[in-house]
């Protein structure tokens, strides 16, 4: 059991050596791919994304493309796996779920007032419940930033213990917003009160912030998350989210987390992109390496 509702066990966080952290992910990115291995590569990084549209201008038509997109990647290349979910507001979580039915894709549902999290509790409590009892299999929920630097960390862990309570079956993933938390050593508090309150996974960005899934920021984030399992032997999920849109720094970002953590953690069920973009670019990819050269993005859906 994951320490939740009890932010006195909460250790110490280690303070981070920006400059090995560079040292370290410049290596992984100087890692060559040899051909077989980039192809279940790229195939692996498609079915870790988490197709996702969450504008305000978003209709039940363009959901349904996004859904049908999720199953049906590119009819006229046999084999290719489905993406891992898609992941819309809780308003339309009920026609994502009507939509990808018996596929095994998940629908995922941001809450909590995302992607600001300036609301009352009991109002992201509602959202994150509506949003269960419309199906949705998994909540990306957004913690409070402002509460965070201003070094109310107990409430911050409260609040993630009170929504993954609220969360049921469905797996929850906490957004920390690290394009806001300025420092690595913010990034790693936030990862290990995330981790302890109760999140299944731990996720960088809303997408809407910049700098969002830098390396350094997602190494930072996965050496909390081994931390935590040598301590406990439990495993915890980890979600680059935002400017993630090439399959070269989807791979680089698949070689570290299997340095870091293992093969474990190559799986959908514990490693997701947070990147729609991100999947035109693999199907790019995978056709050049199987026919030796590239289609017109004419080809691809639009995201």
């Amino acid at each position: 059991m994951k320490n939740q509702n009890n932010f006195n066990s909460l250790p110490l966080s280690p303070s981070v050596d920006k400059v090995g952290v560079e040292e370290r992910v410049s290596r992984f990115q100087k890692r060559s791919i040899k051909t077989n291995s980039k192809m279940d590569g790229l195939k692996m990084v498609l079915n870790m994304i988490d197709l996702t549209t969450l504008e305000g201008k978003d209709t039940p038509g363009k959901v349904r493309q996004m859904c049908y997109k999720a199953i049906h990647l590119h009819d006229s290349f046999p084999g290719l796996p489905t993406v891992a979910a898609v992941c819309v507001y809780p308003s339309m979580v009920g026609l994502a779920k009507s939509m990808v039915k018996d596929s095994g894709v998940k629908v995922a549902s941001v809450s909590t007032a995302f992607p600001s999290g300036q609301a009352p509790l009991d109002v992201k409590i509602t959202d994150t419940k509506y949003a269960v009892d419309q199906g949705a299999d998994e909540i990306d929920m957004v913690i409070s930033r402002g509460k965070f630097l201003a070094g109310e960390y107990a409430f911050v862990f409260d609040e993630i213990a009170q929504i993954k309570e609220v969360c049921g079956q469905a797996r929850l993933k906490v957004i920390l917003e690290t394009g806001e938390l300025a420092t690595l050593d913010n990034v790693r508090k936030a990862s290990d009160l995330a981790i302890y309150a109760g999140a299944d996974f731990i996720k960088t960005s809303t997408g809407k912030i910049q700098p969002a899934a830098t390396m350094q920021v997602t190494y930072t984030m996965l050496m909390a998350i081994r931390d935590y399992y040598d301590e406990t032997g439990i495993m915890i999920g980890m979600k680059p989210a935002g400017g993630i849109s090439n399959s070269k720094l989807a791979l680089h970002n698949l070689v570290m987390v299997k340095e870091l953590l293992g093969d474990e953690w190559l799986t959908n069920e514990w490693f997701r992109f947070g990147a729609s973009s991100l999947a035109n670019d693999v199907l790019m990819q995978i056709l050049k390496t199987d026919t030796g050269k590239y289609q017109s993005s004419d080809y691809f859906t639009i995201d």
